[in-house]
């Protein structure tokens, strides 16, 4: 399943994500601080989702109340909600 969220609050303006069996297959962020968020993608690449969302959730980026990480997370929710 690929997966289209568009974050708040943050640099970003969509996350692209691919999942494939609760695994993150793909990921990739338009906009944002580019060598972040492919950081991001690479270290998440293969992880289950469960694990991403643990990891992620509530990381804070100079007090937004939320970052790139954290909108990863909201997305991941927001992927497995729309599966349901």
């Amino acid at each position: 399943m690929i997966y289209t969220y568009q974050p708040r609050g943050v640099c970003s303006r969509k996350i692209t994500i691919e999942i494939e069996d609760g695994i993150v297959k793909n990921c990739a962020f338009q906009g944002g601080c580019n060598g972040n968020t492919q950081g991001i993608c690479s270290l998440v690449k293969g992880m289950p989702v469960e694990e991403v969302i643990a990891r992620l959730e509530g990381l804070d980026c100079n007090g937004r109340g939320t970052s790139c990480p954290d909108q990863l997370a909201k997305a991941l929710k927001a992927s497995q909600e729309a599966c349901l």
